[in-house]
């Protein structure tokens, strides 16, 4: 299925059915008079999180909403029946936007079954029987239904996810998403071969927890550089960011700052997540390579890498041990399993 996390929509209340006018033509009845009821309700329109949805894709070939308007009233006083709510499905984590340059947050879905009455039906109008004064005695006006709120919003979806994978283009996250859990991301020998995020589940000593994999980030993404910026909402909803760096890259120390740079340029306080550094690629890296790596990302104020290799799947282990210690929560490993995991990722080569 094809990812789509923007889409913009028409939405359009129902109006209210308008009010009757009737009056009473009974044969035994001595005095008739107005009994037009009151017209329906229209319908509202409803947002609903639903679990099983992880796109907005349907919202690119229907984009027009509208609910149905309420029925007209009728004689003997009867009250037109109300339109039914529309109620419009979309992913858990869809934002509703305002169609306006700030793009200001009106809804957020963040938890299933989670509705929200985004535009309300307009009221039913009067019918005659309510214009009926002691002076008024056979009124013939009567009041057509309210026009129903209609509006343009955008639909924007921040996948839910534990740990948000983020890095240079290229530098291993698809690899790494395919060897820890049953996605299958596409990889290539090329800069930004991913073009739309990913989701995988990990399952490891137990327990579950959800990954998301974003395109590369390029410096300037957050000012809107390369395609990574529109991604960056998606991990704004991680617990734990696993930053990878490749070891045989140029200069793993700017590539460190280049990524923390632009977290922090974001907002949405992404560099204050907790985060997993770790090495990628050691298997195509030398020992003089990824000691020159521990140097570099050590004078950029980074904290000690593990290395892995999701190639091989060395060192893999170390690095979802310490995400669980990050999450938090059931079997939580020890401290000092987490330096060992550390110990264990130092003393391993590709020689």
């Amino acid at each position: 299925m094809h990812f789509l996390d923007q889409a913009k929509i028409y939405v359009r209340a129902g109006a209210g059915g308008p009010g009757a006018v009737s009056f009473r033509r009974e044969k035994f009845v001595e005095y008739g008079g107005p009994d037009g009821g009151d017209g329906g309700k229209g319908g509202d329109i409803v947002f609903e999180a639903v679990a099983g949805l992880n796109t907005l894709i349907d919202f690119r070939y229907t984009q027009h909403f509208r609910a149905p308007r309420g029925k007209g009233g009728s004689g003997s006083n009867r009250t037109g029946a109300g339109g039914e709510d529309l109620v419009i499905k979309v992913p858990v984590g869809t934002q509703v936007l305002a169609d306006d340059e700030d793009r200001s947050v009106i809804v957020d879905l963040t938890e299933v079954g989670q509705r929200v009455v985004l535009l309300e039906g307009g009221m039913g109008g009067r019918g005659n029987a309510s214009y009926k004064t002691s002076t008024n005695r056979a009124p013939r006006q009567h009041q057509p239904g309210i026009p129903g709120e209609e509006l343009w919003v955008w639909l924007r979806l921040k996948l839910l996810a534990d740990v948000g994978l983020v890095g240079l283009p290229n530098a291993g996250k698809s690899t790494f998403l395919n060897r820890t859990t049953n996605a299958s991301a596409k990889v290539g020998d090329y800069p930004f071969t991913t073009l739309r995020p990913q989701l995988g589940v990990v399952r490891h000593k137990g327990r579950e927890f959800v990954i998301a994999d974003i395109p590369g980030l390029i410096e300037g993404a957050a000012e809107g550089a390369g395609i990574g910026d529109r991604f960056l909402g998606h991990v704004e909803r991680t617990r734990v960011l696993l930053h990878l760096i490749d070891a045989a890259g140029e200069d793993p120390g700017e590539a460190y700052r280049v990524i923390r740079g632009e977290l922090e340029a974001y907002a949405a306080e992404l560099e204050d997540k907790p985060e997993v550094l770790v090495l990628t690629k050691a298997d195509l890296a030398s020992p003089e390579q990824i000691k020159a790596a521990r140097k570099a990302l050590k004078k950029a104020g980074a904290p000690e890498p593990l290395l892995i290799s999701a190639a091989t799947g060395d060192g893999i282990e170390g690095a979802l041990d310490l995400i669980l210690e990050r999450l938090g929560g059931g079997d939580e490993p020890t401290e000092e399993a987490g330096e060992d995991a550390v110990e264990d990722s130092k003393a391993w080569s590709p020689l």
